[in-house]
């Protein structure tokens, strides 16, 4: 079920200790800093506009949205010494999504930080425990299923 997009219930919209952890905003975008960060510095960039989806985003809140995850990546180097980034969205419910408001993570990474290590998206994303790589005919036929969507 998506979320009802009421911005009263929206944590983002009405809390004020948030408002106050802004490190960046513009006309379409603000940038602040998550109450339970990865490693320090870890950062959520959305649109003014409280809107739960990548889809609800205008052509122009999307530009804007990475241009600061830009930004923000740029800062965490120089502040923090981040030597790389995860950057990623949950969207709806089912998919780790707790605030129906849309948020980009930006997480500053650095060798021997307290973060996940050897992150990689298959080991929480499907496919729970071992797996092996999809055969090519698979992926071939899945693949004809999705282009035939565009055509």
């Amino acid at each position: 079920m998506p979320f009802v997009n009421d911005n009263k219930q929206c944590t983002f919209c009405s809390l004020p200790e948030i408002q106050a952890r802004t490190v960046f905003e513009n006309e379409l975008v603000w940038a602040f800093l998550t109450n339970i960060p990865i490693t320090e510095g870890h950062t959520l960039v959305c649109p003014k506009r409280c809107v739960a989806s990548l889809q609800e985003l205008s052509s122009e809140e999307k530009v804007a949205i990475f241009e600061t995850a830009e930004k923000i990546m740029e800062a965490l180097k120089n502040v923090y010494g981040a030597e790389g980034f995860n950057c990623a969205w949950n969207q709806e419910k089912l998919a780790g999504q707790s605030v129906p408001h849309f948020h980009l993570h930006i997480v500053p990474r650095k060798e021997g930080d307290k973060g996940l290590l050897g992150f990689d998206p298959r080991n929480f994303l499907y496919r729970t425990g071992d797996r092996e790589a999809s055969a090519e005919t698979e992926l071939l036929t899945v693949s004809e299923k999705i282009k035939e969507f565009f055509k």
